[in-house]
């Protein structure tokens, strides 16, 4: 079972998408992502299977959640730097976790 303490491990930031270009070296349908998390963690690449429930023009500007202090890892020929949060629709496909209201870029979840 996971400890308060190990949830505090996790840095989960707001971060806002800035860029979203297709990845089609992906094996499953994906974007490559670019994130804004402000000042302190400046910006970073994602890559994420959210093709079935969102257009790149959808997700421009959107404000997500991410854990931002997890090692890199290599997707195909590319690496994503933070774990966009998600979780799954009724289809199993991503639906994106984002704060209810506008919340700064780089804010710390609690």
């Amino acid at each position: 079972m996971a400890t308060f303490e190990d949830f505090q491990k996790l840095d989960i930031r707001v971060g806002k998408i800035i860029e979203v270009e297709d990845f089609p070296e992906a094996r499953n349908p994906s974007y490559k992502l670019k994130i804004d998390f402000g000042r302190d963690i400046g910006i970073k690449k994602s890559c994420a299977q959210l093709v079935k429930n969102y257009s790149r023009e959808n997700l421009k500007g959107k404000l997500v959640l991410c854990v931002v202090n997890f090692p890199p890892k290599q997707i195909g020929p590319e690496i994503s730097e933070v774990l966009v949060l998600g979780v799954p629709d009724k289809n199993g496909r991503c639906v994106l976790i984002e704060p209810e209201r506008k919340a700064p870029i780089g804010g710390k979840l609690y």
